[in-house]
């Protein structure tokens, strides 16, 4: 039978460096004999305190001093003096909470299960009851998403190398020991499930480990280049709708937990646009709400163009807050999202813990020059006067959704279909641009089928309605002449977005002192899809430093 099904060990193979890694170094460190807190461990076989541990009969902390008894045995009987400063409770919390994920073989498990494998973490657990236990529900936390069973020996009485454990395993996966294939970084633990009839790999090393893995397989696993950060699928995400006002309501998506972070996307997406963040955002320890920004997806889309005016829009995001208890919150956004949260910053500050924005530059309102004067003046901004007449573009873009969404979403690398200039004169914005175009590296076919989807509920009459504001936005924009923006704030500049280009933010510092930079190479509008690994550093970077909240001072 044909490999279905892959179960991965956490120890060691999707966790790194392995516990009994770190157990070996500690021993180096405190002069103890190679092997030593592994034999202590083991004492007593299977009705020891560590077997009893792993089977979930006793928690970690009935267990250390147990393990503390066991060691000082070893120590007499090896003739040995144990360190004054020997703590098991210290060494095995340390030695855990150093883990950290192993991202090559988390993209393999991420894989198989994109070509149909039905994948599982079988792991040697306790119930982790210390004062470091944040560390081990962290690494499960993050996890457990992205493969179909986690099986915890805790949590099921029976541990590796028990043969019945194996069993328990074949009937969660409903599947015959010939069509799985097991990962493990202890032979011993192996043995077992091979004897069933398992393929069954040891883990030294990652690459070797996943060289086989590819082999037996026939996926490919090794990563030629650098590998995309984990996206979220929708289907595991939180959703969360907001109402804000008769007949409006706000959706979101939420995930994580710490300071509030609030991402808002530009034309035309969806909270779907930040796939690669959100994961990445929370696992740096915030909590993050990433919008469907009003006249998308599953948020309200009123037809009246008045809905849609920066005044409201900004409004309605502070009630957004209030109706989720939020008092402040950061917030990141581009392209509309990014004017949005500038204004946010400027009308809101009280509101605002930080402010980034990706792509689009602060410009402050000139009570001289409507805006509407800047954007005749310039060429590239011609498809937004095409967007004006409601219905039109409406029609364009509806008509054929899959077309509309390879057609923008394009990589900087490769030919843009679209050109934003003279779109009047030619008669759309589409016009020229392939029937059926080809799909850029930066999404998948299922990326486009989410956004068509989502656009099939909305239309696009909502979020065009956000151009039709410029003359009311201008003048709202007029009431925050003379105001700097004093609060943490970040710029991120794209260096192949052709309409808004970096060039646009070079005098943001007369306006914002105190403004951080972040500027990506070799890429385009897209931002979030292009280079999300470039993007996560450069906001997670920022996050810690000038988003975390302030320490809380005693007035005691």
């Amino acid at each position: 039978m044909a490999l279905r099904a892959a179960v991965f060990d956490l120890d060691g193979v999707l966790a790194l460096p392995s516990v009994v890694g770190a157990l070996r170094r500690t021993e180096a460190e405190l002069a103890l004999p190679r092997g030593f807190l592994n034999e202590a461990s083991q004492t007593g076989g299977p009705d020891g305190s560590s077997a009893r541990l792993m089977r979930g009969e006793i928690t970690f902390s009935q267990w250390v001093p147990l393990m503390e008894e066991g060691c000082r045995k070893c120590a007499e009987v090896s003739g040995i003096c144990l360190p004054e400063n020997f703590s098991v409770s210290q060494i095995f919390g340390r030695a855990a909470a150093a883990r950290k994920i192993n991202h090559p073989m988390l993209q393999a498990a991420l894989a198989l299960r994109k070509k149909g494998y039905t994948t599982c973490i079988l792991t040697n657990n306790w119930l982790d009851d210390s004062s470091q236990r944040g560390s081990l529900a962290q690494l499960v936390c993050q996890l457990s998403p992205h493969f179909n069973f986690v099986i915890e020996s805790c949590r099921i009485s029976m541990a590796k190398p028990d043969p019945q454990i194996y069993k328990f395993v074949l009937d969660t996966l409903k599947a015959s020991p010939s069509e799985v294939v097991f990962l493990d970084d202890i032979g011993a633990n192996l043995k077992p499930a091979r004897d069933l009839g398992m393929a069954t790999i040891l883990v030294r090393d990652t690459d070797p480990a996943l060289t086989e893995l590819q082999k037996v397989t026939g996926v490919q696993l090794l990563q030629t280049a650098a590998a995309l950060p984990v996206p979220c699928n929708p289907s595991d995400m939180s959703h969360v709708y907001v109402p804000i006002k008769p007949g409006v309501r706000l959706h979101c998506v939420e995930l994580g937990s710490g300071p509030a972070v609030c991402l808002c996307h530009g034309f035309p997406e969806s909270w779907f646009s930040w796939r690669y963040q959100i994961p990445a955002l929370a696992q740096a320890g915030f909590r993050v709400l990433a919008l469907d920004m009003k006249g998308y997806g599953e948020s309200s889309s009123p037809p009246e163009i008045e809905e849609y005016s920066m005044e409201v829009l900004c409004q309605e995001m502070v009630t957004f807050l209030d109706k989720l208890g939020i008092p402040q919150a950061v917030f990141i956004g581009h392209d509309w999202g990014g004017m949005l949260v500038w204004n946010m910053a400027l009308f809101y500050p009280e509101r605002v813990r930080a402010v980034a924005s990706l792509n689009t530059p602060f410009v402050p309102a000139n009570p001289n020059v409507s805006t509407m004067e800047k954007i005749k003046a310039n060429p590239v901004f011609d498809y937004q006067l095409y967007f004006q007449e409601p219905g039109v573009a409406e029609a364009e873009l509806e008509q054929n959704l899959s077309r509309t969404f390879k057609s923008f979403f394009r990589a900087s690398d490769g030919k843009p279909f679209l050109n934003v200039g003279r779109v009047r004169e030619r008669g759309g914005l589409l016009v020229k641009t392939p029937e059926e175009p080809s799909l850029s590296s930066i999404v998948t076919e299922e990326d486009i089928q989410f956004y068509v989807q989502q656009f099939q509920k909305s239309g696009f009459r909502g979020p065009l309605n956000w151009y039709r504001n410029v003359e009311t936005n201008w003048r709202w924009g007029c009431k925050g002449v003379g105001r700097k923006i004093l609060i943490p704030a970040l710029m991120v500049t794209a260096e192949k977005d052709k309409v808004l280009v970096p060039e646009m933010s070079k005098h943001m510092e007369d306006w914002i002192p105190y403004l951080k930079r972040g500027h990506i190479k070799d890429c385009g509008h897209w931002t979030q899809m292009e280079k999300p690994t470039e993007l996560n550093q450069i906001l997670i970077e920022w996050l810690e430093t000038d988003a975390r909240d302030p320490p809380v001072v005693s007035k005691l």
